[in-house]
């Protein structure tokens, strides 16, 4: 537009001095003016090349934005694919599966009856879901049957499919510094001394609410549930809770020393699993209920140190019922030589116990001991060895006792040889 306007700007300047008089006009105010009219050409060319100029790196411009355009799209599109694989790995790492599998042969000498010989299975797993930094849900299944304290699944029936129950179902609330609370169906919170099943079986699910709380030196459990969660049922709540110390005097030394106490009324019931069998305690034969309550209390220690560059662990518990007058006490001792920690590694383990017929709730005792239940004494001996990585070995023989309320001794012995499985 600039290079159009040139030329009729030089002819009208020529125009208008002819038309004024050119005669009148001396030769060097038309070269003055002739010069003007050339700058002025010469600025107008300046500027539309300088206009030209601008015209070019504009449409340079635009077409880089155009370009920086469709990158952006592109850089947001793979960000969010990015975004989409992060939260999904990141999900699938905060869940994981655990569990373990144990093949077990079994052999049974009760005093009165045909010996026994049994091959036995134990198969576990467990979902579990980090929901959120303070919080985790577990979901678990078990082999089995309905017994609360056994998940051993006996092979048979012409290889027969075998069933599977629900054996945790929970949650646990990180509530505070060293403090969780837990809910549901979930593993049992009370610690048992020296890893001895005493007063509970490791297989035993709890059903209710829990609460850990453990620091550097102390520590306390508890739990409140029911053994029947509808009213219809005439259920009453029982109270689990036990609390200690743990001391370090010095390297290779560990003293642990604690309390608990257990409230279980069971006089308005008979029996829990409703096969009429009270598993060594009291009962009512009219009414069909339990004779007594168990309002246990109880006292443990443990003394760990190296003896040969092998871990020793001592340790002894003692139960005592305040709701029976007789046969409301109950004791274990024994000791642990090595650990079974990596493959190569051995251990082995005697325990002596003697727990007598209302010294506690006969239901959720060790079930392999004299038979399962109250009213048994007598010696456990184990022992474990580590073939590799999560894979173990064991075996565990048990010289017992049991009807000794009723002044009738009668031997219970167990051989059993186990072959375990962990994964995680």
């Amino acid at each position: 537009m600039i290079k159009q306007m040139r030329r009729p700007i030089a002819v009208a300047v020529l125009l208008a001095l002819s038309t004024s008089g050119f005669a009148a006009v001396s030769d060097e105010q038309f070269q003055l003016l002739l010069d003007q009219v050339t700058k002025m050409n010469q600025r107008l060319g300046a500027l539309e090349h300088e206009n030209s100029s601008l015209k070019q790196a504009n449409t340079e411009l635009r077409q880089t934005n155009e370009a920086a355009v469709e990158k952006t799209v592109e850089l947001k599109e793979s960000v969010a694919a990015v975004e989409k694989r992060v939260d999904k790995s990141s999900w699938t790492e905060r869940m994981h599966w655990k569990g373990d599998f144990r093949p077990r042969y079994e052999y049974i000498d009760a005093e009165g009856k045909d010996s026994r010989n049994r091959n036995r299975i134990r198969a576990r797993a467990e979902l579990v879901a980090e929901i959120s930094p303070t919080m985790v849900v577990g979901i678990g299944l078990a082999s089995g049957s309905e017994d609360p304290v056994s998940s051993n699944q006996t092979l048979g029936g012409g290889g027969s499919t075998k069933g599977l129950n629900l054996d945790l179902a929970y949650f646990d609330w990180k509530a505070g510094q060293n403090m969780i609370i837990g809910a549901g169906k979930f593993k049992n919170p009370i610690k048992r001394t020296g890893g001895h099943n005493f007063l509970m079986d490791s297989d035993w699910r709890p059903e209710g609410i829990n609460f850990r709380w453990a620091g550097e030196r102390l520590y306390f459990n508890s739990m409140f549930n029911y053994f029947e969660g509808d009213s219809k049922k005439g259920t009453e709540p029982t109270y689990f809770m036990q609390g200690g110390i743990k001391l370090k005097p010095t390297d290779g030394l560990s003293l642990k020393l604690g309390a608990g106490y257990t409230v279980i009324d069971a006089t308005a019931h008979s029996s829990f699993l409703g096969d009429g069998d009270f598993f060594g305690n009291s009962f009512n034969p009219i009414t069909d209920k339990y004779l007594y309550d168990y309002h246990v209390v109880q006292g443990f220690a443990e003394f760990g140190f190296n003896l040969f560059d092998l871990p020793v662990l001592v340790f002894g518990d003692i139960i005592h019922n305040t709701e029976a007058p007789t046969n409301n006490d109950g004791y274990a001792v024994g000791f642990r030589l090595g650990k079974v920690k990596n493959p190569g590694d051995w251990d082995f383990r005697l325990a002596y116990q003697d727990l007598e017929a209302d010294a506690t709730l006969g239901l959720i005792t060790d079930s392999d001991f004299g038979g399962g239940g109250t009213d048994v004494r007598g010696f456990v001996f184990k022992g474990g060895y580590g073939i590799a990585k999560n894979w173990t070995t064991n075996m565990t023989y048990i010289l017992s006792e049991n009807n000794l309320a009723a002044g009738d001794p009668r031997d219970f012995d167990r051989l059993q040889l186990d072959l375990k499985f962990k994964f995680k």
